[in-house]
Formats: structure tokens, C-alpha cells, sequence
């Protein structure tokens, strides 16, 4: 089976944005980052990392995102690590969203990762 990614214009890339940021903010998740990766991947453009104070306000923040998300029309193509996990990620397509426990962010850096592809690519 062959999933088909939704390709966003800029009004829906911001839209869906301002959707996940609102959604991230209502959980009062924290420190929210924004990449621009859409020169540097075909498969999103943008990567939205936000941090979850406990295991259980990270299910909190990463059910709202994707609840608004499917409110808004975006639907996920895939949420992953729900649970006791420190890390769960929802693939809205265009938009990756990353909600993590803070020592999962330091230890795995995306941030860092996808701005050391910027300076090589």
C-alpha cells in the first residue's frame, strides 16, 4: 500500500502551522521550535519540535495536535510512540510534529541534526 503525501500551498502550510502552534500552546507544551527543512527533504517542510513536562502531558499534547489537526482538516498520515514513550511524533504530511520528554530533545537533537544537513546541503 502506497501513502499518498498531501502537498501544501503556503496558505495551507500556514494554516496548518498556526493549527499545530495553537494546538501545542492550549497543552501549555513548551519550548516550541519550528525548522524550515523544505530544502532539504522531499518528503515535509516544516518540523515542529515542542517539549511535555510528564509521560502523561505529552499523550495530552500530542492527542490535542492531532485532534485539531483532523479538526482543521489535516489529517495524520501516522501518529508514533504513544504510550510510555518520551518521544511521540504525528505526520500531518508537510508537517512533522515531534513532542518529546526534554532529556529525549537534548540526547537525540534533531534540532542540531537538521541544521548540520542546512550547512552541508
Amino acid at each position: 500500500m502506497t501513502i499518498t503525501r498531501p502537498i501544501f500551498d503556503d496558505e495551507q502550510l500556514t494554516k496548518c502551522l498556526e493549527t499545530v502552534n495553537n494546538a501545542l500552546e492550549d497543552m501549555k507544551a513548551k519550548n516550541i521550535t519550528v525548522l524550515d527543512v523544505a530544502e532539504l527533504s522531499d518528503i515535509m517542510e516544516r518540523i515542529v519540535i515542542a517539549e511535555g513536562t510528564s509521560n502523561r502531558h505529552l499523550k495530552a499534547v500530542a492527542d490535542n495536535v492531532a485532534f485539531e489537526a483532523k479538526q482543521a482538516g489535516f489529517l495524520p498520515i501516522g501518529v508514533e510512540g504513544q504510550g510510555t514513550s518520551d518521544w511521540v511524533l504525528i505526520d500531518l504530511g508537510a508537517v512533522v510534529v515531534h513532542v518529546m520528554m526534554p532529556q529525549a530533545r537534548e540526547f537525540y537533537n534533531l534540532e542540531g541534526l537538521w541544521r548540520q544537513q542546512s550547512q552541508t546541503a
